[in-house]
């Protein structure tokens, strides 16, 4: 059961402590709080966990502070679609809106290499109108030989160019704690010229320190992607995790499942899975056709495979992509072979729009027939 209590209750107030008092005495019961903090107000849920069943949800309307009762009706507490649940699902970060109900590219880099490139990159999307970019600076890999990225040391030039040309949401994936802090103080460092969505690989998705330390914080939102080899309940479960720390501003990433059934793609692309994902949770659904395809192959109609894989995604009712961009693949330290081209941005970005609208149009087609079928 979740108690959403007035906008802006003060905690200090008579009330919330008589509220308090009151959860704190009932039996078999245990109750967290949750606090989200926008630019207007502030919304605070408290989650009560144990025998809810014999609470009667209209008994706890009546307490203090409270405006609204929910019946958990999945097992994501904080993340999932409740009955008669009316809560957002979306959020705003530097300007940006993220949410289920709307679509952000993130094109570029899979891996910083130089500044060069870097400034290339970000001018090329500054050029075609787009705000959001991915940069890989800590780069976990399979081999322990093989590139593992700038980390730090890169981290100054990158946010500084993003500043530069308009930049507000730069998608980077971390592995460790000291990452997020040294995001952090970098960011500081620079006069925050540009924002940062935590992004949590698939390798991570049950490393479940990183988890807790990217939901205690409050400073990003998280880009959290499906597990190798778990299900699709394990992974949105990681993203609760996140959720019980604090952090509810979460997108969910599908970037395809490792195994041979998906030759010769890199994995079996799970795109039919964003509208699930978005069924069960309020989180918006990102898709990373990259490192689902992982080629430049194209097919008989002379599309690109990473091409089609995005549409698949986007007509399905997909919020984010992530896709590998890079001035000069051949010489990308990571990922080249399925990286696009910079002459491939403009027509990546009117592909996607027409399957943007083709997902609007079966939206207007679906509540047409709402009632008659």
């Amino acid at each position: 059961m979740i108690l959403i209590l007035k906008p802006d209750t003060d905690e200090k107030s008579p009330d919330y402590l008589k509220l308090e008092e009151y959860l704190g005495n009932l039996h078999d019961i245990r109750y967290r709080i949750h606090r989200e903090t926008g630019k207007i107000q502030t919304l605070t849920e408290f989650y009560l966990i144990g025998d809810t069943d014999k609470l009667s949800a209209e008994d706890m309307q009546q307490l203090p502070c409270v405006e609204r009762v929910l019946r958990i009706s999945a097992g994501y507490h904080i993340l999932g679609r409740h009955q008669d649940d009316k809560r957002s699902t979306g959020f705003e970060y530097n300007g940006v809106h993220f949410g289920q109900d709307n679509l952000n590219i993130f094109a570029g880099l899979c891996a910083v290499d130089n500044p060069g490139h870097v400034e290339i990159m970000m001018k090329a999307l500054h050029s075609h109108g787009e705000v959001c970019t991915r940069m890989g600076a800590y780069k976990p890999r399979t081999s322990p030989y093989s590139f593992q990225g700038h980390g730090k040391n890169c981290l100054h030039y990158v946010f500084e160019l993003a500043g530069k040309y308009g930049i507000k949401v730069i998608s980077m994936e971390v592995t460790h704690e000291t990452h997020i802090e040294e995001i952090h103080s970098v960011l500081e460092q620079t006069g925050h010229p540009t924002g940062i969505m935590l992004q949590i690989g698939t390798r991570n998705t049950q490393n479940f320190e990183l988890l807790k330390s990217a939901g205690r914080q409050k400073n990003f939102p998280v880009l959290l992607k499906r597990g190798f080899g778990i299900t699709l309940e394990e992974s949105l479960n990681a993203a609760e995790y996140l959720a019980s720390e604090g952090n509810s501003h979460i997108i969910f990433g599908l970037r395809g499942m490792k195994t041979n059934m998906g030759d010769p793609h890199r994995n079996f692309v799970d795109f039919a899975h964003v509208p699930v994902v978005k069924r069960l949770t309020r989180m918006p659904v990102c898709i990373d056709p990259s490192h689902s395809v992982g080629t430049r192959e194209r097919g008989a109609d002379n599309i690109l495979d990473v091409m089609h894989v995005t549409a698949q995604g986007v007509i399905a009712g997909a919020n984010m992509i992530l896709v590998d961009f890079h001035p000069d693949p051949g010489k990308a330290l990571v990922d080249g072979p399925q990286a696009l081209t910079l002459a491939e941005l403009p027509y990546f970005i009117e592909d996607v729009r027409i399957a943007e609208n083709a997902y609007q149009n079966r939206i207007k087609l679906a509540e047409k027939y709402r009632n008659t079928l």
